[in-house]
């Protein structure tokens, strides 16, 4: 889980949520840099790329200067991640509901395949497409390369992380026989209709529809990556990803809501907060939702806490609760 961890602040969300500067890359000599040619030797050495082609993939990268930004100086919400009010209106919207239903109806019969090999549940699976690309529709306009070769090589607060991951692409590249140079993404070099990195597409990546191809962007490859990382994280089928509370007030006030650390319901409970649907584990997270006009609070179970292991925030994974809610 520690790799999950470590996504902590990176997006996985798709590009309709951020606003692009739209400023385009601009030239710039990575060969210069030493820290580059270091890179270079160990990947000739470790992984035996020849010398000639990594200079020519590093030779044709461009600065982009609208993705350094998203990660320069310390975390500011809205930058790498969507607060609450941005997310219904943009993946919880009566137009994305509708869509989710008619994409859980085209693919049933993956999703249904899916469900059972891995023992998921379809709904969550088209919960986490839809809030990825919307199934498809939008997988980012960002060409890979300039994203990871610009935050692998400038300060920025997670550039351990994307030098890393820049080794991934390369080795991705190898394995599947991509042009580097085309593939495209996300600001954080997020790929396809459920919007992986490098290393988590070599962990996950699938051929769920038996066409010989590892694909990140065809929705069948991605029904069965999203239940194949479920399963691997721990979902545990019967038990509820959150459940909504008595709390109808404008503003929550009382003890702190978060997803990163659980409370006793017997706890929950003394303070004056129940859940008003089955709710069978001894322990939950305490969700907030701020809307504009008031909260909602939520109880959340462990199978919450696996839709944020891939991204970690408690918006992103209730997002995911509700569209599959709508489509049960």
């Amino acid at each position: 889980m520690r790799f999950f961890r470590s996504l902590l602040l990176l997006v996985s969300l798709t590009s309709f949520l951020i606003a692009n500067d739209d400023r385009p890359p601009i030239d710039y000599d990575f060969l210069a840099k030493k820290e580059v040619q270091f890179f270079i030797d160990m990947m000739v050495q470790k992984h035996h790329f020849e010398r000639s082609y990594m200079e020519s993939i590093l030779q044709n990268a461009k600065l982009d200067r609208d993705t350094l930004d998203r990660y320069m100086g310390r975390y500011k919400v809205g930058t790498t991640n969507g607060p609450w009010e941005r997310y219904k209106a943009h993946v919880l919207d009566p137009v994305t509901l509708q869509k989710a239903k008619e994409f859980k109806n085209k693919y049933a019969d993956t999703l249904a395949r899916a469900s059972k090999e891995f023992d998921v549940p379809a709904e969550y699976i088209v919960g986490f497409i839809g809030v990825e690309s919307k199934f498809g529709e939008y997988t980012g306009d960002y060409r890979i390369l300039d994203a990871l070769a610009t935050l692998a090589f400038h300060p920025n607060r997670m550039q351990g992380f994307f030098k890393n991951e820049f080794k991934h692409l390369f080795l991705m590249a190898r394995e599947q026989g991509y042009d580097i140079s085309e593939l495209q993404g996300s600001f954080a070099g997020a790929m396809g209709c459920v919007q992986q990195v490098p290393s988590v597409y070599r962990t996950y990546g699938m051929d769920y529809n038996n066409d010989g191809v590892k694909n990140p962007w065809d929705l069948e490859d991605c029904i069965g990556i999203i239940a194949r990382f479920m399963r691997q994280n721990g979902w545990r089928n019967g038990l509820p990803a959150a459940v909504k509370t008595n709390f109808a007030g404008k503003r929550y006030q009382g003890i702190r809501a978060t997803h990163k650390y659980t409370y006793p319901v017997q706890k929950l409970n003394k303070n004056g907060i129940y859940p008003i649907g089955p709710f069978k584990e001894s322990n939950a997270y305490l969700l907030l939702t701020r809307n504009d006009t008031h909260d909602d609070l939520w109880l959340g179970g462990r199978n919450f806490r696996i839709l944020t292991r891939y991204n970690n925030a408690a918006t992103y994974g209730m997002a995911i609760h509700l569209i599959a809610e709508s489509v049960k």
